[in-house]
Formats: structure tokens, sequence, C-alpha cells
């Protein structure tokens, strides 16, 4: 697999590149079909009487904006939830799950987007967690890592069967938890936004890895808002809008355009609006900087960049080539081994999180429920995680809740975050693309010189992609610096200004961002180029 391609070019030269698989889909054989699917939290309709069916075989994808109710109608699926009415079949039997476990022992695998593993866990242990091999009154281990070796090979996941999850990639960490659902013998596999923390390469590779289960007779629910995923892995395609069933589709019938036009309700526009502007004085400047990753290994190597006032300055990279440590030195979650940062001529090296914000940064985080939210506190409370303070938002020490909640409300309304009375819910209740919008709402209202946007647009549909592209570049016009990194090549080369590529913790190359080609940065992104 190419390196230095993005997932873009990757899926669209799938036929010349002859990773395309035929599949064979058996229309006659329905293996699942939900009918007329209500489910109700209080007043509020989540799912209204959607339907959905599922061939062996097929690969099914099921599109819809943030917040429409995909992943409530495949948590209904798997049992996490009871309808509030309709019917489910399962190789043509009727089911009422109580739980998970009656849909495990109907045949159905769930893979979340947040995966569930016990980090200081080896992959095997947590493969055959709950279903140990055991010899006699002990556990079989050998013959546990045996068939989980088998399991990997059949479907060609290669996987590090001692390994602790702590310690391989988020794409390894992925296969580790579709083996676990074919352990348990899963004949259709739920996977709920599966690639919305992979590289291209890894993307590339999980289509594969689909094509390799489908071949054996495996069905599909996908559950995904990337469009060009959908066209090079998808046979159908049903769209769900605020709630409601649309349509079905066979995707090989319809473009992209028309899919996200479906979802959204309106045409949307793919290209960002950008009018060319002379940037300014230098807002950021990182000098000679050097620091180590999580393993105590040297991953940058003595790093130059300039962000200048009224620019998007994007960083194009294969993931692991210090892109992570660089942001998170910047904003002082990481402590760097030397060189210097300085924010507005003001040194901010190795400062600690909160000096960094005053200094004039803010940030969206790569990791939204990790450094970005806290997942209990309601969206209000997230709202003002760093303004708490402010004259505005207390007096005496006491918060001011009725401001606070009036502030979020205005937020929640200006940046469409669902649902539409979700200021007083805890963060943690929204979809993963929602709590994405209330970093973006409460960062860009923090209104810094600097804003770090780190895969920005990470888990959003297309007509919210639009609607944060704009923002970015509304930040920009303004005369706010944007440092922008992203694994979505596309991303950085429709927003920035100028592209910084990044290999082995260095800046090998820079381009304008006009002039940039995939091939050009691809190659950079591959280490093919080395110019200081």
């Amino acid at each position: 697999m190419p390196e230095n391609r993005d997932v873009a070019c990757l899926l669209q030269n799938k036929e010349e590149e002859d990773l395309a698989k035929v599949r064979s889909v058996d229309l006659n054989t329905k293996v699942i079909e939900m009918k007329g699917i209500v489910k109700k939290f209080g007043d509020f309709v989540a799912n209204d009487h959607i339907n959905l069916t599922v061939h062996k075989g097929e690969i099914h994808a099921i599109l819809g904006e943030n917040g429409a109710g995909k992943s409530t109608l495949m948590n209904v699926l798997y049992g996490l939830y009871r309808p509030t009415s309709g019917e489910i079949y399962v190789d043509g039997v009727k089911q009422e799950f109580d739980g998970p476990g009656g849909a495990i022992k109907s045949g159905i695998g769930m893979v979340h987007q947040h995966f569930m593993l016990i980090q200081p866990f080896t992959v095997t242990e947590n493969i055959v967690l709950g279903m140990e091999t055991m010899k006699g009154i002990t556990l079989d281990m050998a013959k546990a890592r045996e068939e989980v070796v088998k399991l990997s090979e059949r479907y060609g996941m290669a996987v590090d069967p001692d390994a602790r999850i702590e310690e391989i990639s988020v794409g390894m960490q992925q296969r580790v938890e579709i083996l676990k659902v074919l352990y348990r013998g899963a004949q259709t596999l739920i996977l709920d936004e599966p690639t919305a923390s992979l590289t291209p390469q890894e993307i590339q590779e999980l289509i594969g890895i689909m094509e390799n289960l489908t071949a054996d007779g495996k069905s599909i629910i996908l559950i995904t808002h990337k469009l060009k995923e959908i066209k090079a892995s998808a046979d159908y395609c049903t769209i769900i809008r605020l709630g409601k069933y649309i349509d079905t589709v066979k995707v090989e019938d319809v473009t992209e355009q028309d899919l996200a036009s479906m979802m959204v309700g309106r045409n949307v526009t793919f290209k960002v609006e950008k009018e060319a502007q002379e940037p300014g004085e230098v807002v950021l400047e990182v000098r000679d900087l050097r620091g180590y990753d999580y393993r105590k290994v040297e991953i940058l190597k003595g790093l130059n960049l300039k962000v200048r006032r009224g620019e998007i300055l994007g960083i194009a990279g294969i993931d692991g080539n210090g892109q992570t440590e660089l942001v998170e030195i910047i904003t002082g979650l990481r402590k760097a081994e030397s060189g210097s940062v300085t924010v507005n001529g003001e040194n901010i090296f190795n400062a600690r999180p909160r000096t960094v914000f005053d200094k004039g940064v803010s940030s969206i985080p790569a990791d939204r429920q990790k450094h970005g939210l806290v997942l209990e506190f309601s969206v209000a409370d997230n709202m003002v995680l760093q303004n708490y303070k402010k004259p505005e938002y207390q007096k005496h020490g006491f918060l001011k809740r009725n401001a606070i909640q009036e502030y979020a409300r205005e937020a929640v309304k200006k940046y469409d975050i669902r649902p539409a009375d979700s200021a007083l819910k805890p963060a943690g209740t929204l979809s993963g693309g929602n709590q994405q919008k209330v970093i973006i709402a409460r960062e860009v209202n923090n209104d810094k010189d600097l804003l770090i946007a780190v895969n920005p647009t990470r888990g959003l549909d297309v007509g919210a992609i639009e609607y944060v592209h704009r923002y970015i570049v509304e930040q920009r016009n303004k005369g706010k610096a944007i440092l922008l990194v992203s694994f979505e090549l596309d991303e950085i080369m429709s927003l920035s200004d100028r592209i910084d590529v990044i290999y082995d913790g260095h800046i090998v190359g820079s381009v304008a961002g006009k002039d940039a080609d995939e091939n050009t940065l691809g190659l950079m992104m591959a280490g093919g180029t080395h110019h200081e």
C-alpha cells in the first residue's frame, strides 16, 4: 500500500489498483429486517418509523447527519435500546432483544466508535474475554492464542496476539474489536463510524478487511459520514434525516452529490470559498523543537515553523511523524526536550495549558473526549470551561447559571448543535459529531490570536464540514492565525494558504496552498524529498 497518497486518491483509484473484489450479495437471503422502528426518549423521537433490510454478503451503509438517529437505530438492533415500536427479524425470525447478549446469540456483533478494550490486557486477552478457552479449571491461553491467530489470518487482519492494547495503533485496536465480535460468532457486523480515527492507509486496509468478510458470507452495516468510503465499499445505502427514513439506494446508481443532498435535504458545496489575502506578522514561531513520544523515542528532531496572522498553515503528514507531539507541546499538554515556542513574541515553551490559553492560544484537540470535553458536565458548562471566572459568568465565586445557560443556548442554535435543547444535557449524551461542534463553538468564541485545529471535521457529516470550514476561513479573514493539522489531505489542500509537510520529526517542505497537488505532497509525506 503506497503511503504517499491520501484517502481520496486511494479510493478514487480503487478499481485501477485492482483492490476491489466481486461481492456476491444474495438478494434472496435477508439477514436483517427492521420494520417501522420507532425509538422515543421522553418526547424526543430519535427514530421515526425507520425500515432497514440487509442481505447476506452485503455491505449496507447507513448515512445521515450528526444526530440523525443512525447510532440509535443500531443500538436498537444490538439490543442496547428496546424499540418503542416496530419489529426486528434476524434470518427471518422475529426477535425481541433484552440486551446485547441476545443480539450476540443471534449472530449480531457491534464495533463501537469509541473502542471498549482493556488497555493493559493483551490482544488475545481482550478478544477472548468472557469466552475464555479452559483447560480443566485453568485458562488455556496457548489454545486461545492459536485460535486468535487462525481467525486473524482467515480474514487478513494481521495482529500481534501478545501485544498490549496500550502499545498498538488505533487501526490495530479496531482490528482487535472486529476479531472480538467474530470470535463470538457474528454473522452481521455493525461498524459505527469505523474510520473516524484512522489514517488513510488504515482506512484502505479496513475496506480490504470488509471485502474479505463479505466474501466469506458475512454482512456488514456501516455507519459513516464519508461519501467516498460509501462509494468505494458499500452495495446499498439507507439515508436517514432528522430521525426519519428517506430512501434506500443502490450505491453504484448515485453520485456523492446525490447522497449528500439526500442526507441534508439541500445542495451541498464541496468547494471551500476563500479569497486570497496577504498574511500579517508572525503569531506562532517554533524553532529547533525537539521532543519524545510516549515510548521515550525522539520524534521531533529540530522542527521549525511559523504561522502568520490572517493565514491558515496546514500540516500534512502521515500519522506518527510528530504531529501529535507538536500540538501537545504547543498547547502545554506535553513537555519538550529543547527549542523555543513563542506566541506574539512571548515565550510559551513548556508553559502550563492555562498560561498558553491566556497568551492567546485556543485549540480544537485531536481527541474530543479525552482533551476536549468533560463528558459528565452539561454542554453549557463545557462551553465556559476556560472562561467561568469571567465577570459575565461568575460573581463573588458563584456561577451565574442563567447567563451561562443563555450563552450556551445561543451557541447551540448558531452552530446547529443537536438536539436543539442540548444546552443542559451532559456532553457525553451527544453524538460524536455534535460533541465536536460544542468544542468548535467554544474555541471559535474564545477569540484567541492563534487557533490550532486538529482534525476539526473528524466524525462530521458533509453539511457540518461545510459549516466548520466556513468558520475556520472566517477566523482567518478576521486576522487570526490558524494552524491546521489534518489527516484528510483534501481538507489540507482546500483550506490552507500554505502547507508544511512533516516527515520524521522535521518540516521537509513547504508549498503554497494554491500550488499544492497530491503527488508532490504525497512524495514529501513519504520522505521522497528532504529539504529544510
